[in-house]
């Protein structure tokens, strides 16, 4: 099983600390919500781990390795970061077809995630005519070619519909549930408090929990307890 390793991990741009001695390991078989508040850190975070961006200090490791070591990248681990990035006169389906090819995946797999991902329909349509919501969808296809053991997911519920959000929920827990790594990031606490097994906190840059959402004394469905832990622990925090 693969998991996610940070280790004192730091990043500094000039004199502002984005994330200071971050040290985390996301296990498999759980759902882990990455929470903190607009500019903690999350999104610099899941970018070092993807080695999108050097840390100015520490180390992050997914199955053991940085990920530029990943013998085969995608069949290791899938990232949704956003929902752009597409070129917008490119179908879904081309769009796919294009990053499998570069991967080295079968073509098969590109009609199976489009089917996973409930866009199916739209496939052959541009993807400059989709919503927010069928872009997160189509990034999350994107992710899921190499049918990875980790998934790392920054905001993937922007957009989507409640029912969009009930289908993610689901997709996210099935996910672990096979014994997979998932990290995602959001501020929609409710969504995190029914999805999530584990909580970690970010603010201004450091660790502020680690830990089941009971020890926040918080349960499923227990938004308001979850809200208030959060509040608790990044409102302030430099006073």
């Amino acid at each position: 099983m693969t998991d996610i390793a940070l280790e004192g991990l730091t990043k500094r741009f000039g004199a502002v600390t984005a994330v200071d001695d971050l040290t985390l390991h996301v296990r498999p078989g759980s759902v882990t919500g990455f929470l903190g508040p607009n500019g903690a850190g999350k999104t610099t975070t899941m970018r070092m781990a993807l080695g999108l961006i050097a840390p100015t200090a520490g180390r992050a490791l997914i199955g053991g390795r940085p990920y530029a070591e990943l013998p085969t990248p995608r069949r290791t681990v899938g990232a949704v970061l956003g929902p752009d990035g597409f070129h917008p006169g490119r179908s879904a389906r081309n769009h796919l077809r294009v990053i499998a090819l570069g991967a080295g995946l079968p073509l098969a797999r590109v009609d199976e995630v489009l089917e996973l991902v409930e866009l199916t329909a739209a496939a052959d349509r541009r993807v400059g005519g989709y919503s927010l919501g069928m872009r997160q969808r189509l990034g999350l296809a994107t992710a899921l070619l190499g049918d990875p053991a980790v998934l790392i997911a920054d905001e993937p519920a922007n957009g989507l519909d409640p029912e969009g959000i009930a289908w993610l929920r689901g997709f996210l827990r099935g996910f672990a549930d096979d014994g997979r790594t998932v990290l995602v990031s959001s501020h929609l606490l409710a969504e995190v408090a029914r999805t999530a097994d584990r909580i970690v906190v970010i603010s201004e840059g450091r660790l502020r929990f680690d830990g089941d959402l009971t020890e926040l004394g918080a349960g499923a469905d227990d938004a308001d307890a979850l809200e208030a832990a959060f509040l608790r622990l990044t409102v302030g925090v430099a006073a």
